[in-house]
């Protein structure tokens, strides 16, 4: 005698994890001769903490709540400053690009709108792009012709005595709706020539500091260079073609990096102070 067996087939493996997905919202509105922040809105690895208000611009901190991105990541962050508020974010550590359990990139993508006279400074702590690492971010700025912009960005390759990670980047900024800056930069494994002279050659850090502000429609930003000893890296202030002015910096590492830009901001700020920005 025959007998029939049924055979079932395994039941199906869940899908790897696609790792973390989050949208963190600030928003930044005009009320009574100060900033108020109506939209407080963290989520997965960001926590947003209101610091003290400093005149009338109000201060946001992102905190990382976990440590992102890892490879699979989809984070993105908005920020609004509306008519005539005042905004300020910053961040209250580097922000640390690791492997993740997917060979997966991650992304971390940063929007910003900034309506008619209003301001916005965007000045977090550096992203350091640990060994294995593969991330895309990119920043997204849409400016109002009246609207004033501070955006720092500092990019480190690698922690101390490890290989970089790999990073690409795009910056596009549309001031009226019209492009005023729009750049790609891709650094680390597999990307040719990127530590080649004419590239970032044995430096480890970069990083830029982008002013918008309509005053320049009159009196530009005169081209400035910032270097102590070659060895330490140096710094480059132009202006753009539009009321802007670009801070670009080298440097061997992300202690020096800092100390460039720093360097190079305080300067552009007594220019300005004292009228000399011509």
């Amino acid at each position: 005698m025959t007998l029939a067996t049924e055979h079932t087939a395994p039941a199906a493996q869940p899908a790897p994890a696609a790792g973390v997905q989050a949208t963190a919202r600030i928003t930044g509105a005009r009320r009574g001769g100060t900033t108020t922040l109506p939209v407080l809105d963290g989520d997965g690895p960001f926590e947003l903490r209101r610091l003290r208000s400093r005149g009338t611009e109000a201060r946001v901190c992102v905190v990382g709540a976990m440590c992102a991105p890892l490879g699979g990541d989809r984070l993105r962050i908005e920020a609004t400053a509306q008519q005539s508020a005042a905004l300020h974010i910053t961040s209250a550590a580097a922000t640390l690009a690791l492997p993740g359990p997917t060979p997966e990139h991650a992304t971390y993508d940063v929007h910003l709108t900034v309506a008619e006279d209003a301001e916005l400074h965007w000045l977090p702590k550096p992203l350091i792009c640990a060994a294995g690492s593969n991330l895309r971010q990119t920043w997204t700025v849409d400016l109002a012709p009246t609207a004033r912009l501070v955006l720092r960005e500092e990019q480190v390759l690698g922690r101390t005595g490890e290989p970089p990670g790999h990073v690409a980047t795009r910056l596009t900024v549309r001031r009226g709706g019209h492009i005023l800056l729009d750049q790609e930069t891709e650094y680390g494994p597999d990307t040719p020539g990127w530590d080649g002279p004419a590239v970032l050659a044995d430096h480890r850090a970069t990083g830029q500091i982008l002013i918008v502000d309509p005053a320049f429609e009159n009196k530009p930003p005169g081209v400035q260079l910032f270097v102590d000893e070659p060895e330490d890296g140096q710094a480059l202030l132009t202006p753009l073609a539009g009321p802007a002015a670009l801070v670009t910096a080298l440097a061997p590492d992300g202690l020096r990096l800092r100390r460039l830009l720093d360097t190079a901001q305080s300067a552009f700020r007594r220019r300005v102070s004292a009228g000399l920005a011509h």
